[in-house]
């Protein structure tokens, strides 16, 4: 039986029930994502963890509060205990309800590898929602997660040299929620955000640029990374969405010749549950820094949006 403390759930609580039904608040609109990962980390209920903090991630980066979930299972049981799947379960339900959000079923595979992840359903304001097309000149980018979770994983995957310790920052950053930023986004009534995952920070930055009509410059000295994250990819632990990334947005970036080639390159590393972009306008940005902190929230200003000046959507790394 789901864990329904404020009875938002009308249907759904009988074992092996159809489907769910649940209530919505008044003056309310839906935001749906879904998203599935395959291992990050060795421990089980860790990668749980990681996977609902992942999948919640795009209705914080709207200005959303998670309301319920679907779990998605891939998983080789004629080959893997059960209890393994049971574990990473356990993980995400309780990150879950860290979040507030109600599990109210699922699905799983019999499949030859593991994947696992959960389809969410978050509610926000019709009339406050943060969007990739809405940046405007003049708006200063907040990052509220390093990079570098991509070459930490394949350094990880490969046990490569301090592998325990990159574990354990990927737990520490990738199971942590963006809540704290998705605060901001209402209070602040902040028209444009992102959460960075797959494309990198460069890919997503793109993407809201050329959404926008607008140009954004990046400043790569500031960019915040992991421990170890240069280190590992100057060793060639670059994983093939990261090279996939940085090839496909070439033609929309503009990189100084002086640039740090690492940094570069990690400027585009797929990121597995990372941290919010926030635009944030000038006038604001005082507020919004003294929000996140007081919130515990880490942040890193890492570039602004330039004005349209004859081609737009492009990225300017300085």
């Amino acid at each position: 039986m789901a864990h329904d403390p404020d009875g938002r759930l009308l249907a759904g609580k009988a074992y092996h029930e159809d489907a769910a039904v649940l209530r919505v608040p008044p003056g309310k609109a839906l935001v749906q994502s879904v998203d599935v990962l395959a291992p990050l980390v060795h421990d089980p209920a860790r990668f749980g963890a990681i996977a609902a903090a992942n999948a919640l991630s795009d209705i914080y980066a709207m200005g959303g509060e998670p309301w319920c979930a679907l779990n998605i299972a891939f998983f080789p049981t004629s080959c893997l205990d059960l209890e393994i799947l049971r574990a990473m379960a356990q993980g995400g339900l309780d990150t879950l309800r860290e979040a507030g959000a109600l599990l109210v079923g699922g699905h799983t595979v019999d499949d030859t590898e593991i994947r696992f992840g959960f389809s969410v359903t978050g509610i926000v304001d019709a009339d406050a929602i943060a969007a990739n097309d809405a940046l405007h000149p003049g708006d200063i980018l907040l990052l509220t997660k390093p990079l570098g979770t991509g070459v930490l994983a394949t350094a990880l995957k490969a046990g490569w040299e301090g592998w325990e310790e990159s574990e354990a920052e990927l737990w520490r950053w990738c199971s942590r929620l963006n809540r704290g930023g998705a605060h901001v986004i209402r209070e602040l009534g902040l028209q444009a955000a992102t959460d960075v995952t797959g494309f990198g920070l460069g890919g997503h930055l793109l993407e809201m640029a050329r959404a926008s009509g607008v140009n954004i410059r990046v400043e790569l000295d500031s960019l915040p990374l992991l421990p170890r994250a240069a280190e590992y990819a100057k060793n060639g632990l670059i994983p093939a969405a990261s090279h996939a990334n940085h090839a496909y947005y070439r033609p929309w970036t503009r990189t100084r010749a002086t640039v740090d080639a690492i940094r570069a390159t990690l400027l585009f590393d797929a990121q597995s549950s990372g941290g919010l972009v926030l635009a944030v306008p000038a006038d604001r940005l005082d507020r919004a820094k003294d929000m996140l902190a007081a919130q515990g929230e880490a942040f890193w200003r890492v570039g602004e949006v330039l004005p349209a000046q004859g081609e737009t959507g492009f990225l300017f790394v300085d």
